[in-house]
């Protein structure tokens, strides 16, 4: 990808312009106006799909906190207790994985949920910093509003997938034999009953299967002991209901790889020869490649080949591990720490290699003058959709005089189709700059003016409006606050000015003597701030301070009078998403300083951002238009396909669209 080329998919992306923000955590469950407030915050989770006069994303009537899946339970559903749960990791592997991305947040939400037992059952938690441009409107299609990157600074959602398959992390209580123990949270699995006969043995299964979309998964385990007696110890992986009475690899749907004689296992109790013995202090690695459906083992961090090929698509694999003889033990590693295996490298070939044949993918463009031109057409339409009227002027204006700088022809006529500047665009770019801006007033005024049916036909929308209104008027009045009150000057600084104060005074007494020599002498020179400098600056500093607090105490009580007003205007409203949104935005009133409290976040000028982008897609579908762009719908349509791809282990595993090329 050549320079400029890299600049436009930054532009895609995001990258270019501005930092990328942290959405902003919903409130937590606040008293009415004067009670405490919990110190945890709960995470807001988005759902699509609500009519456009009922609240949206944030504030949907009818969401609810998304379902978890239930293979054994999932922690009860995920219902259970935080201690129910195994410290969250992601394998080294699997890092930027969107698999791991999903799973990620979905544990987050989960968290939140717990910290806030409110969100179990009811509506989703409202959030006046998330929005929900992919709501839909006037019943047009969703925009994935996530993608609109960092220009705007806008994240994905925090949670959108319903059925994200966690992987394993210990070994399951539930499904084990009974004479193997279990020890260090499930990590350590030993012999300790009788020794078994030669067709018996004792297996256990880790609590989740091999998750398909990864792509590849691979686990290891360390032989802590062989026992006295030898090392019939199998490690593989089996289907859920496999016997846990024999040895891994006798059984159907069961495969493994023995450690007393080295061979592998599939379905018979006659083994075929594949690599090394191994006993005490080995780590022995188990995979699976989910795209070639093979499966593989390493020993002490090496390679010993392909096992198993063509295994079932539609078998939930789980790690699993047998043995026999007493005292055997094994401890397990699903990706808490380093794997002895570079497995790392492995899938990052494997990545490589799937980008490589997409690099040389040739498709036909039906644009005029092939992919280059799609592209410019594509970001031009995605800046003027969105209201960046002036960077689309001079984007179009620096591909035109490029193609005719190449062309060796300043007057030659170039193909481009430059986007259409018309007064929405600059009327939308108006009211979306007064929102970044904090001026929610003038906001309303435009809208108003030039749009007066929106704000009527989205009432959530103008709700927010009202309510961020109000955040803002906080917002100030924290910082007039802070004015007025300045924070005490640190130890080392105190110090530093203690020195400067005593270079000052000895320069002082130096003075005075010199003053006393010039005196004899007949002549007198002024010492500096001899004219009451110093006192006319401290009743200079006195008066601003006055004024600061008259500010201060003038903004407060426009802020109060604003929020009687705002909660007069909706005090009939039935929405429990509403009356739960002005609890929690009056709760910000409650602190000496909003800043320096657990819903400080709310504060931040970032929050702004959601709240000009829905307004501007509810303006865009009152005309008549998409409310996304073609860029955006385009990425959207991308991210579904991989994923479809991924969920049975396919190519699609391997590929992030958004961390891979829109970063």
């Amino acid at each position: 990808m050549n320079a400029r080329r890299e600049s436009w998919a930054r532009v895609a992306a995001g990258s270019a312009g501005s930092q990328q923000s942290t959405r902003l955590p919903a409130f937590s469950h606040l008293m009415n106006n004067s009670t405490s407030h919990p110190n945890r915050l709960s995470r807001s989770v988005d759902a699509d799909g609500h009519d456009r006069n009922n609240m949206s994303t944030s504030w949907g009537r009818g969401g609810t906190l998304p379902s978890y899946p239930s293979q054994n339970g999932y922690w009860h559903g995920l219902g259970g207790s935080a201690q129910d749960m195994p410290p969250f990791f992601i394998p080294s592997y699997l890092r930027g994985a969107k698999h791991a991305e999903k799973l990620q947040e979905a544990h987050k939400a989960k968290l939140a949920a717990q910290r806030e037992p409110r969100s179990a059952h009811t509506s989703n938690p409202g959030s006046l910093s998330t929005s929900s441009s992919s709501v839909h409107l006037h019943k047009m299609a969703p925009s994935y509003r996530g993608l609109t990157h960092e220009v705007i600074e806008r994240v994905p959602p925090a949670f959108t997938d319903e059925s994200v398959s966690p992987w394993p992390t210990r070994w399951n209580e539930a499904d084990r034999f009974s004479q193997l123990e279990l020890e260090d949270s499930g990590r350590l699995a030993k012999f300790s009953g009788t020794q078994k006969t030669h067709d018996e043995a004792a297996a256990v299964r880790a609590d989740f299967p091999m998750p398909r979309q990864c792509g590849i998964y691979y686990y290891e385990i360390t032989v802590v002991s062989k026992g006295k007696e030898g090392r019939m110890i199998g490690i593989g992986f089996s289907g859920p209901k496999v016997a846990l009475s024999r040895i891994p690899g006798w059984e159907p749907d069961s495969y493994a790889y023995h450690g007393d004689d080295g061979q592998i296992f599939s379905n018979t109790t006659s083994g075929k020869s594949y690599g090394p013995k191994f006993g005490t202090l080995d780590v022995i690695g188990c995979g699976i490649n989910f795209r070639t459906n093979t499966a593989f083992f390493t020993k002490n961090g090496h390679m010993l080949g392909t096992a198993f090929r063509e295994l079932k698509l539609n078998m939930p694999y789980y790690p699993t591990v047998g043995m026999k003889k007493p005292g055997e033990t094994v401890r397990v590693n699903f990706g808490q720490e380093p794997f002895a295996f570079d497995i790392d490298k492995m899938v990052q070939d494997e990545k490589a290699a799937i980008q490589a044949e997409i690099t040389r993918t040739q498709t036909p463009s039906a644009a005029s003058g092939g992919e280059d031109a799609l592209i410019h057409q594509l970001v031009g339409q995605y800046l003027a959709h969105d209201g960046y009227v002036e960077t689309a002027r001079v984007f179009s204006d620096e591909i035109v005089d490029e193609a005719r700088a190449l062309a060796n022809d300043e007057d030659a006529d170039i193909p481009y189709r430059t986007a259409v500047e018309d007064m929405d665009a600059l009327n939308r770019q108006k009211i979306r700059t007064a929102i970044l801006e904090g001026d929610i007033d003038k906001a309303l005024k435009h809208t108003t003016a030039y749009y007066p049916s929106v704000l009527r036909e989205n009432e959530n929308i103008y709700f927010k409006l009202r309510c961020r209104k109000f955040i803002e008027m906080i917002r100030r009045c924290g910082e007039l606050n802070a004015q007025c009150h300045p924070e005490p000057t640190p130890s080392s600084k105190r110090s530093t000015a203690s020195t400067q104060n005593n270079r000052n005074s000895i320069a002082t007494d130096e003075y005075d003597f010199e003053m006393e020599l010039d005196e004899q002498l007949g002549v007198h020179n002024p010492p500096p701030g001899w004219d009451n400098k110093d006192q006319d600056d401290d009743l200079e500093d006195e008066d601003d301070m006055e004024d600061k607090e008259a500010k201060s105490r003038r903004a407060t009580d426009e802020t109060i009078a604003y929020g009687q007003e705002l909660k007069a205007e909706f005090a009939n409203d039935p929405r429990r998403e509403v009356k739960r949104a002005l609890e929690d935005t009056f709760a910000l009133i409650a602190y000496t300083d909003a800043r320096e409290s657990s819903l400080a976040p709310l504060l931040e000028v970032a929050g702004r951002v959601p709240v000009a982008e829905e307004l501007n897609s509810a303006i865009l579908v009152s005309l008549g238009k998409s409310s996304s762009a073609a860029l955006e719908r385009l990425i959207q349509q991308t991210e579904a396909l991989v994923t479809e791809l991924a969920d049975d282990g396919g190519p699609g595993a391997f590929i992030n669209v958004r961390r891979d090329f829109l970063q």
